[in-house]
């Protein structure tokens, strides 16, 4: 059967999203209950849909970060399915009055959260974005419209029909729900460009994904860009504790946008602190500055690009710093304003770093690990904006609702 054209998925998912958006908390729990059942019961389906987008993307020669990505597994598939019970379990934002007041001639004015209608997710490889993507957009009282990648395309469908048919068992139109099976070129432009269907647009990819949709799309969109994380060690860091966050930081996810991708080292701990961590960065390329590979041998020497780019993979950028403001200077200059860190035992330095490094999100003493929408208590995230309008950082239930202003009045006219 051929894949339905982006235009009539369109309509009809402004449709489902205008019954979605009168529908009880009560109706969208019990879908994403049901779809969590329903995946958890055809995960051998899920998994053999799966197992072919892999042997194709693997006969391809893509490579083991790509792959990884792709991949799911049990433990996977029950992640996915958890995701939807903890959306489930998470307050309502549709309806919650954000704040109100009493104008001097007695009008009553509130501001009250409501869904943005339709909104549209491109993505690529991930599987997991599918269910996690359309439970938030669903709990959020949106439709969610799904353009996933040609790579994942067998298991995308595997897991949006589990999720079409929660909804459907819970009494809500399956189209609150809709993939696109067309992933030609051609289709992700005419995606991105759906005005008066699409109210918020997110992509979620690398380089050549946002590139296009920065020059194609004609809808509102939220970058969800790279992740060129730093992990700053100042002078005085509890070097124990950084090694265990660089190493962390680095290695327990390289191919996820809060990995982080470049070390900074303060010079006063930076002969102590290199040899230790290159030893806890066991399999990491690592390539720096004169600095420091004059006190690590087996650094390699970094281009400019390497201190801007986001390697998602087992490599990593290091530099020699004097102080707190050349680190600051640094990330200014390289880093991407995902997430930033620094390990310090002093409070100053602490609250300088927060103060003045412009991310969305600043780790003092932690990983850039936990900035992810679980880890900040969102339940699953739609993606993490780097942008500041209107929405920036991990994307959880809020980030996909938007405010009408209801003015009570008693029947006061303007003179």
């Amino acid at each position: 059967m051929p894949a339905a054209p982006v235009a009539e998925l369109g309509r009809r998912a402004v449709a489902a999203s205008r019954q979605l958006a009168q529908a009880t908390t009560g109706a969208k729990d019990a879908a994403l209950h049901a779809a969590a059942e329903l995946l958890a019961r055809r995960s051998d389906e899920v998994l053999a849909a799966n197992a072919e987008d892999v042997s194709a993307a693997e006969s391809s020669g893509a490579a083991a970060t790509v792959v990884d990505r792709l991949r799911l597994s049990p433990a996977r598939i029950e992640s996915m399915c958890e995701g939807l019970r903890k959306v489930a379990a998470l307050a309502d934002p549709v309806g919650e009055v954000v704040d109100g007041w009493v104008r001097p001639n007695g009008l009553r004015i509130s501001r009250v959260r409501v869904p943005l209608g339709v909104v549209g997710i491109i993505y690529e490889n991930r599987p997991n974005v599918t269910s996690d993507a359309a439970g938030l957009c669903l709990k959020a009282g949106n439709a969610a419209m799904l353009r996933g990648s040609s790579s994942a395309l067998n298991s995308n469908v595997a897991v949006a029909a589990c999720l079409r048919e929660g909804a459907a068992k819970a009494g809500l139109p399956e189209d609150c729900v809709v993939l696109v099976e067309d992933t030609s070129r051609s289709s992700a432009v005419e995606f991105m460009q759906l005005r008066g269907v699409i109210d918020c647009l997110v992509p979620r990819g690398g380089p050549s994904l946002i590139a296009s949709v920065l020059e194609n799309a004609t809808v509102p969109y939220v970058i969800d860009g790279d992740g060129n994380c730093h992990v700053y060690v100042d002078a005085s860091a509890d070097l124990d504790m950084a090694i265990s966050i660089v190493a962390n930081a680095k290695t327990q996810r390289p191919s996820v946008c809060n990995a982080a991708e470049s070390l900074l080292v303060h010079r006063d701990v930076a002969e102590r602190f290199l040899p230790r961590v290159v030893d806890a960065l066991a399999g990491v390329e690592l390539v720096g500055d004169e600095a420091s590979r004059r006190i690590v041998g087996s650094i390699g020497p970094a281009s400019d690009d390497d201190f801007g780019r986001e390697f998602l993979d087992l490599k990593m950028s290091v530099a020699v710093v004097d102080d707190l403001d050349a680190a600051i200077d640094h990330i200014r200059r390289y880093g991407s304003g995902h997430t930033e860190a620094i390990v310090t035992s002093d409070l100053r330095s602490a609250e300088r770093f927060a103060h003045e490094v412009d991310a969305a999100a600043v780790m003092i003493n932690a990983s850039t690990r936990f900035t992810d929408g679980e880890e900040f208590g969102f339940g699953a995230e739609i993606g993490i904006s780097t942008q500041k309008l209107h929405a920036r950082g991990p994307m959880g239930l809020r980030e996909l609702t938007t405010v009408k202003y209801v003015v009570h009045g008693e029947g006061q006219i303007r003179s």
